[in-house]
């Protein structure tokens, strides 16, 4: 008999701003976030509960959070702390199991199928491993428990700040059900937004819809919808995984017009990217990049070699992919290829999210 998959997703609570808190006691309770100040075009990176009250969220202007309040106090981020404070969870995982997906320094997928521990009860474990990230680390981590991978992420949500959702195989279609469309991986505000204007709400709306007509709607897009609509997800836990490239992209509501207003998108573009490469480690990259999505949906990619996020080289890069269409823009995004790692320096998967800015 095949053992029954049995995935954690572990994400910890505000992860920046409760080391923070942890570290300088003075500011817990109080609105806090972590990023640049507004001064230079600061971005938030992360901030606690007290703060998103006010509708202070990750990847605001910090002159905007300010706005939205005036007593948030702003602190620059500490990679270094963080990144100790990620090691040591780290750790805590290594006593449940060698399946480890790192996603960032505050998430990881955990396959613990067929592991001895808690009498192989995949939420007490769960339970275990929180309670440790508490005790030892001294910051909270919610959880989410299921077959696959897809659902212990959108389960690991459910019960935040500090608790554990389970799914269990026999809930799964009935928890998917009722899921809405943007819950599901891959679409984001401009694909829910078409799905909705289709009558597409939750993921029973999609079920539906047979394979053909998903492929036929939807494209490649379409296979995705109809597997993970339905809570089928085959992808595995993959502790080797070596990211070869770092990128960051905006789908605009409303078509960018022209090459001004492109050019005008790019430094917040490299203010994101400049994050989430400070977050993966600061990992040596050896090109450049810059995608375009032009409104007809043809697409173009241009690079060049660059070890260092040069404005100006983003911006040359922009000209000559922007020449290649000459049209209104739906998409862009910025990115860097990365060098080869040693095997013995492998560093973390990480997606976006947020840290220092460069100046300006």
């Amino acid at each position: 008999m095949s053992v029954q998959r049995k995935i954690i997703h572990i994400d910890c609570d505000c992860f920046f701003a409760a080391v923070e808190m942890r570290d300088q006691p003075a500011w817990r309770g109080i609105p806090l976030a972590v990023g640049g100040q507004p001064g230079q075009r600061g971005v938030i990176a992360t901030c606690n509960y007290e703060a998103r009250r006010f509708g202070v969220r990750s990847a605001m202007p910090s002159s905007l959070a300010l706005r939205q309040c005036p007593q948030l106090l702003i602190v620059p981020p500490d990679f270094a702390r963080y990144r100790a404070a990620s090691q040591a969870v780290n750790a805590i995982y290594q006593r449940y199991t060698t399946l480890i997906e790192p996603l960032s320094l505050d998430e990881a997928y955990l396959d613990v199928s067929g592991q001895p521990h808690c009498q192989g009860s995949a939420s007490l474990m769960a339970q275990a491993i929180r309670d440790a990230i508490r005790n030892e680390v001294g910051i909270t981590a919610s959880a989410g428990i299921a077959p696959n991978k897809f659902l212990a992420k959108i389960a690991s949500d459910w019960r935040k700040p500090d608790g554990q959702f389970l799914v269990r195989p026999d809930e799964v279609a009935d928890f998917v059900r009722v899921l809405p469309v943007e819950k599901i991986w891959g679409v984001g505000e401009v694909t829910a937004t078409k799905l909705r204007q289709q009558g597409f709400y939750t993921c029973g709306d999609l079920q539906q819809l047979p394979l053909a007509d998903m492929l036929r709607r939807f494209g490649k897009l379409g296979k995705t919808l109809y597997e993970l609509s339905r809570g089928q997800d085959s992808r595995a836990v993959e502790p080797e995984r070596e990211r070869k490239s770092v990128s960051v992209e905006e789908t605009y509501t409303r078509d960018l017009p022209d090459l001004a207003s492109c050019e005008a998108e790019l430094p917040g573009l490299l203010a994101t990217l400049a994050q989430r490469l400070e977050r993966t480690g600061s990992p040596r990259f050896r090109g450049l990049t810059v995608k375009i999505k032009f409104a007809d949906f043809t697409q173009t990619t241009v690079e060049c070699a660059g070890h260092s996020l040069d404005a100006a080289n983003y911006r040359q890069l922009l000209h000559t992919g922007y020449a290649r269409g000459g049209k209104a823009v739906r998409l862009l995004g910025v990115g860097v290829r990365l060098q080869e790692a040693d095997p013995a320096m492998q560093q973390l998967e990480l997606p976006l999210q947020h840290g220092r800015l460069p100046p300006g």
